[in-house]
This record gives structure tokens, C-alpha cells and sequence, in this order.
């Protein structure tokens, strides 16, 4: 548990094995075997690219609250999976509360956005639809396990 907290605390900002290595102070070697180790265990279950969604031509993001018809609710996750599918979504959550679904977008304006909602209400599943446009996001960038058994 306390190389997965190291690793947590390093990895955010490590490009390589090496540099990884030397920000917790061990050998190349041991830093790959026990990464490795991690990823076998599925703990690590992937990589990836901080992208600048402004700097791809998608500067408008918005979080898309989706409330589904009673008589569609036990096709819901069917229907959550064509959604993720669309080309604009980053995500989608199956929520509690008000809405079903949580669809984050990006989007290149306003107006794409407004087409965007517009298009995906026709669907027949759909009851209600509502859109609120991300001002100012954060993202944490390490998540530290908790402590185990």
C-alpha cells in the first residue's frame, strides 16, 4: 500500500520510468517491475494525455442533464453507451437525483452546443434535457489511496 501512495503522489507529473525512479528515489528497474506489478494487479489501469480541449477546437464545454422516460429506464445503460458514443462526448455518469444521465461535452461554440442538446432530445428516450456551460474547471491530480486492511 505504501508504494501505491508513492506512486500516486509522484506519477502526476512524471513523463518516464526514469523520472518516476528517481522521484522515489529507486532503481529504474524496480520502479518498472513494481509498476508492472500494479498494472497486473489492475490498480494502474492506464495512461493518459492532459489535452487542452480549447487548443483542438473545443473551447466550449457543458455538462448535459439527461432525464429518461419511465418506459426507457431498463434500456438505460443501452442508451447511456450510444450517448458516449456521439463524436462531442468526453463521459457520461448514470446519476442519482433529478437527472439519469450526466453527459460531459466539448463543443466549438455556443451554437454547436444548442444543436448539440437540440438533436439529442429528439431521441425518444429522452424526457427532459438541460444544459450548463463549464465556466472554470479543475481536475485533481492525484488521487491517493486509502488505506487498506
Amino acid at each position: 500500500m505504501l508504494w501505491t501512495k508513492q506512486i500516486a503522489r509522484s506519477c502526476a507529473g512524471c513523463s518516464s520510468n526514469r523520472q518516476l525512479a528517481r522521484e522515489l528515489g529507486v532503481a529504474d528497474s524496480t520502479c518498472l517491475a513494481r509498476v508492472a506489478a500494479l498494472q497486473d494487479r489492475g490498480v494502474i489501469t492506464g495512461f493518459h494525455a492532459a489535452v487542452d480541449l480549447g487548443g483542438i477546437g473545443r473551447s466550449v464545454q457543458a455538462h448535459v442533464s439527461i432525464k429518461i422516460r419511465p418506459q426507457a429506464l431498463p434500456t438505460a445503460s443501452a442508451f447511456c453507451d450510444a450517448v458516449a458514443d456521439l463524436p462531442d462526448v468526453i463521459a457520461v455518469y448514470m446519476v442519482t437525483g433529478e437527472a439519469d444521465l450526466l453527459a460531459h461535452v466539448a463543443v466549438p461554440t455556443t451554437d454547436e452546443l444548442r444543436e448539440f442538446v437540440l438533436q439529442l432530445a429528439r431521441r425518444p428516450e429522452i424526457a427532459d434535457i438541460r444544459s450548463s456551460i463549464i465556466y472554470l474547471s479543475r481536475r485533481a491530480k492525484v488521487i491517493e489511496p486509502l488505506d487498506g486492511p
